[in-house]
C-alpha cells in the first residue's frame, strides 16, 4: 500500500506535521504575524498586546527552578516530565495515566487532531475560534465544519452539535473563548455533550480551557469532573496564560486513559524540556502568585474597559486576559497605525472587521497604550 501524506504525517508526530506544513514560527509568531505582513526585521514593539501574555512573567519559584534545571541541560527530560505528570495528577484527583503532556497546549490541540479525525471523522468547530485545530486538520485532510459564533459573539453549542451529525470525529470547543473572550456555563457544557451524544455518540469533545484561571463568572466550572465518567470527553490546559511560561512551552490534557493512549503516538518524545516541567512543578506549588496575577489582571482589564467605554466604544465581556472592543473602524488599520507608536494588538477576526482584540499588559503599559489608541482613534 502507498504512503500517503496523511500516513506520513502522522508518522512524523505533531512536530513533524507542524514543520510539514509550515515555516517554523513560535506560538507568538503565528498569532502575531497573521495581521500584518511584516518583513521579518521589523522591530519588536515596545508594548506586546497582541498574543494574550502574562506581562508581569511567572512565579519566582518558577525561575529558580529553571535555573536549577538547566544543570540538567545535557539529560533528556525524562524524570522532569515524570514528576510533572504526577504533580498534574494529584492536582486534578486523577492517575499519571490520565494526563499527557505536550509542548505548550498547542501540541495537544495537534495530536488530538491526528487521534481522533480523519477523512470522513470531521473536526466540528467555531469561528472564530483558536485556529490550531483547523490549521492541522486542512492539513492533514480532515473535513472542517465551521460554525459561526452567536450574535453576542458566544459558542453556538446548539448548532455545533447538530453540526457533529452524523459522524463527527472531533468537535473543538474553546471556553473561554479566543478571540471572544465569552464564556459558557458549566450547565450550557453538561447540555452541549448529552446534545453530542445523540448526535454523534463516538464523536470526541475537547475543550480547552487555556484561559481557565481568569473565569469570574460563577456559572462556569472546568470539564475536568466530566471527563471522569466520559471517556470521550477531554480537557486542554496550558502554563502559558496566567502562569506566565509561553516562552518555556508546557501543556497538558486530562482524559480516560484509553483517550490518551489512543493520542500518546502523535506526540513528539519527550515534548517538553527539563526546564519547562521543573518550571511547570514550581508554579502548581505558588498558588498565592497565581492569585496575584488574576487580581492584576481584573484591575487592569477594568481599567482598559473603562477607557474605552469613556469614549463611547462598546466592549463585550471577558472572561480571559483580553477584551474585544468595537473601534467602529476597519481594525486592521488601527492595529498598523498603533503599531507605528510601538504597541502592537491583536489581529482582524472576520467577521468582527471593526473589532481589536487587545491583550492585558500591565497597568503602566496600559496607561501608556490608552495614549496611543486615542490618539488613533481620534484621528480616524
Amino acid at each position: 500500500m502507498p504512503l500517503t501524506r496523511r500516513d506520513f504525517l502522522r508518522g512524523l508526530g505533531a512536530g513533524g506535521a507542524a514543520l510539514a506544513a509550515r515555516p517554523a514560527l513560535g506560538a507568538r509568531g503565528l498569532e502575531a504575524a497573521r495581521g500584518l505582513d511584516l518583513p521579518r526585521d521589523t522591530p519588536i514593539p515596545a508594548i506586546r498586546l497582541d498574543s494574550n501574555e502574562n506581562p508581569n512573567g511567572p512565579a519566582p519559584a518558577a525561575i529558580e527552578a529553571i535555573k536549577r534545571s538547566l544543570g540538567e541541560a545535557s539529560r533528556y527530560p525524562d524524570n522532569p516530565e515524570d514528576l510533572l505528570r504526577e504533580a498534574l495528577a494529584k492536582a486534578h484527583g486523577v492517575a499519571p495515566e490520565w494526563v499527557l503532556l505536550g509542548c505548550g497546549s498547542t501540541e495537544i490541540l495537534r495530536v488530538a487532531v491526528m487521534a481522533f479525525g480523519s477523512a470522513d471523522r470531521p473536526l466540528v468547530t467555531a469561528a472564530p475560534t483558536f485556529e490550531e485545530p483547523v490549521r492541522i486538520a486542512r492539513t492533514l485532510g480532515v473535513p472542517v465544519k465551521e460554525i459561526p459564533v452567536d450574535r453576542a459573539m458566544g459558542l453556538d453549542l446548539d448548532a455545533m452539535a447538530r453540526a457533529a451529525a452524523p459522524g463527527a470525529g472531533i468537535i473543538f470547543v474553546c471556553n473561554p473563548n479566543n478571540p471572544t473572550a465569552t464564556v459558557h456555563g458549566a450547565r450550557a457544557i453538561d447540555d452541549f455533550v448529552v446534545a453530542v451524544r445523540r448526535s454523534a455518540p463516538k464523536a470526541v469533545i475537547l475543550l480547552d480551557e487555556a484561559y481557565h484561571e481568569y473565569v469570574e463568572d460563577p456559572s462556569y466550572a472546568s470539564a475536568i469532573p466530566m471527563l471522569k465518567n466520559d471517556a470521550r470527553v477531554m480537557v486542554a490546559r496550558t502554563f502559558s496564560k496566567v502562569h506566565g511560561l509561553a516562552g518555556i512551552r508546557a501543556g497538558y490534557a486530562i482524559a480516560q486513559p484509553e483517550t490518551i493512549a489512543a493520542m500518546r503516538p502523535y506526540r513528539l518524545p519527550s515534548g517538553i524540556s527539563a526546564a519547562a516541567g521543573a518550571a511547570a512543578v514550581a508554579t502548581l506549588n505558588a498558588p498565592a502568585h497565581t492569585r496575584e496575577e488574576q487580581r492584576k489582571n481584573r484591575e487592569t482589564k477594568a481599567f482598559t474597559r473603562a477607557f474605552f467605554e469613556g469614549l463611547g466604544y462598546t466592549v463585550g465581556p471577558s472572561e480571559t486576559n483580553f477584551i474585544m472592543a468595537d473601534i467602529r473602524r476597519d481594525s486592521r488599520a488601527f492595529k498598523a497605525a498603533c503599531l507605528t507608536d510601538g504597541v502592537a494588538i491583536g489581529r482582524q477576526f472576520p467577521p468582527f472587521l471593526t473589532h481589536a482584540r487587545i491583550s492585558i499588559g500591565t497597568m503602566d503599559e496600559m496607561r501608556r497604550a490608552t495614549r496611543v489608541f486615542r490618539k488613533h482613534l481620534a484621528s480616524a
